[in-house]
């Protein structure tokens, strides 16, 4: 995947993009805060998830071995990925020991991160997307762009051309003269996934949360199919990232207020369901688990990166974001775009690529985001605390190993400047005969910056140089009466 900067240099020149992100954004965004308006004590339950996350967090192995405890004592088994590849090898093995060679999926967030979807492709078997927006995107062989409307960049007449031309490929056809009307679409979407709903044997999920005292999974939904995936298959596997765990139920009080308000705007999802293990006559007879770490403990290991893992994958920050709105989903290059992925994929994968090196940087650092993020992560402060890790280098967790990795090669001239500039503060005389000289030759001074200084000012417009600098004048003005 290329850079932040060449992806979304293509992106912000599709003008139907951009219309169709702003109209969407903005829709979102407005009844999102009439919703929380509602709410005397917002204020309090932000402060209260963001409290029973970090606990959760600093007690992560003691939660996730209760978790599992519950889920083995309700009749489920458990299995511990350590990161995409494992994941996927449990997953296909599950798959193959039932004899399928189909599984419908809903919740599907964290089995893009591996790419489930292709390793089971490789193994023979066939993975179809039930949520609607999902659905668009894999019948248009297409990537997801929000983390809420994976489609929020399509509209509804090229929804209604990609039913038309690609779902009889995947099952049953659109129907004849299929129009653009929501209620349209929804229809065809239905009648196409019905039948896969009636003849699976498998359902893959993922969760919202996971509740350690009673092994119980948690997903909320607007649509019914993940109720289908979850009750009519006879085998379930839920693919869960291991941040997902709350201790209590009555801590999972708090989110299922927040999150549904985050996201939709709405009091309460349309559907809750709530599974534990297996029972006898209800529901799948075989359930498994397989928790996902991938990055999660090594990013659990950054005292100030780790309020990713709070994240509740509400997507508020996305529709508040200018810079998201301008550039779309796709030119982060993952599944989680936006400011909460700015900071989580660089610490899921590393600072591998140029990709993740250049996300830190998808930010005008405005603070929208952390405004209304349910679970009060400070995306701001850990963009810049991973702007200093790519510029400086420094010690990080890789694969639970203590790391030193070395700054970005494309980041030279920035720290060249930094270090010039904190010379130069650290004495005050240079500063001044600086300050003077500039004022002197204020006149000769380009309006661009030449080298690399010019994608700066390709945008922008160099402040006027002062006639003096603020010393000078304090001194000239005040100086003898002080």
């Amino acid at each position: 995947m290329p850079a932040f900067p060449q992806a979304a240099a293509v992106s912000t020149r599709d003008s139907r993009l951009r219309s169709n992100l702003r109209h969407a954004t903005h829709t979102i965004r407005a009844k999102r805060a009439q919703a929380v308006a509602e709410l005397a004590d917002w204020d309090r339950l932000r402060s209260a998830g963001a409290a029973i996350k970090d606990r959760t967090l600093r007690h992560l192995d003691h939660y996730l071995v209760q978790l599992e405890e519950s889920v083995t004592r309700a009749g489920g088994r458990v299995h511990w990925a350590a990161d995409a590849a494992e994941a996927n090898r449990i997953v296909t093995e599950l798959v193959r020991a039932t004899g399928e060679t189909e599984v419908v999926k809903v919740k599907s967030m964290t089995t893009q991160e591996i790419g489930l979807n292709e390793a089971l492709e490789r193994a023979g078997i066939h993975a179809y997307e039930t949520d609607l927006a999902e659905l668009i995107v894999q019948l248009g062989d297409d990537l997801p762009s929000h983390i809420l409307v994976p489609a929020i960049h399509r509209n509804r007449g090229e929804i209604r051309d990609i039913f038309r031309d690609r779902m009889a490929n995947w099952g049953r056809p659109a129907p004849e003269g299929l129009s653009d009307r929501s209620a349209d679409l929804a229809e065809a979407a239905r009648l196409h996934l019905r039948e896969k709903f009636l003849r699976a044997k498998v359902g893959v999920s993922g969760a919202n949360f996971m509740v350690a005292e009673t092994g119980t999974l948690v997903i909320v939904e607007s649509e019914g199919n993940g109720r289908m995936c979850l009750t009519l298959p006879e085998t379930l596997i839920s693919v869960v990232g291991i941040e997902k765990v709350v201790p209590t139920w009555r801590d999972l009080e708090v989110f299922l207020q927040t999150l549904p308000r985050s996201s939709t705007a709405e009091r309460m999802n349309p559907y809750t369901s709530m599974w534990t293990g297996t029972t006898d006559g209800d529901g799948p007879r075989f359930f498994h688990l397989v928790l996902l770490d991938n990055g999660r403990t090594d990013t659990l290991a950054d005292q100030v990166g780790r309020q990713a893992l709070r994240c509740i994958r509400c997507s508020a920050c996305l529709n508040v974001c200018p810079v998201y709105e301008r550039a779309g989903g796709h030119a982060y290059g993952s599944p989680y775009p936006g400011p909460i992925g700015a900071i989580l994929t660089p610490q899921l994968r590393g600072l591998a690529s140029p990709l993740e090196e250049s996300l830190p940087y998808a930010s005008s650092l405005c603070g929208a985001c952390f405004e209304v993020c349910p679970v009060a992560i400070d995306i701001p402060e850990v963009l810049v605390h991973l702007r200093e890790r790519v510029v400086e280098g420094g010690v990080v967790t890789l694969r639970g190993t203590r790391t030193v990795i070395k700054p970005a090669r494309r980041h030279r001239a920035e720290r060249a400047m930094m270090r010039a500039a904190r010379w130069t503060f650290d004495h005050p005389g240079a500063l001044r005969h600086g300050q003077r000289l500039l004022s002197r030759t204020r006149g000769l001074l380009p309006g661009r910056l030449p080298g690399p200084g010019r994608a700066w000012t390709d945008t922008r417009e160099l402040p006027d140089v002062p006639a003096e600098s603020f010393r000078d004048w304090w001194a000239r003005t005040r100086g003898d009466a002080t």
